[in-house]
């Protein structure tokens, strides 16, 4: 069993920053892959970023350029980096935790990140 908070989001301008971070504990969490989602009411839960245990990383495109995903394994943190905010980055953002072993996933509680134009 793999636990997930989230903190660091917020109300923020277009064109500012926010970082969230992503605490995991549990058994074996280090070696998952860590991700960030995020869903706006009666839309899907969409990729925004992932890295996996090795750094590997992938962004959605919308993102790219604009967002950093990071992990600090001693720390058992993940983060998300957004700078260059723009008003259609709102939603809540969902911390996610991937086994590759079991292809269990892990939720965070979901943060809200608000932009205003």
């Amino acid at each position: 069993q793999v636990q997930l908070v989230e903190s660091g989001g917020g109300l923020v301008q277009a064109g500012g920053s926010l970082r969230l971070s992503c605490a995991a504990s549990g058994r074996g969490s280090g070696l998952y892959t860590m991700g960030w989602y995020r869903q706006a009411p009666g839309k899907q839960r969409e990729l925004v970023a992932t890295v996996t245990s090795g750094g590997s990383t992938i962004y959605a495109d919308s993102v790219k350029g604009r967002f950093t995903i990071s992990r600090d394994n001693a720390k058992n943190t993940a983060y998300l980096q957004m700078n260059s905010l723009k008003p259609e980055d709102t939603d809540v953002y969902y911390c996610n935790a991937h086994s590759t072993h079991t292809y269990k996933d892990y939720w965070g509680q979901g943060t809200q990140v608000t932009v205003s134009s």
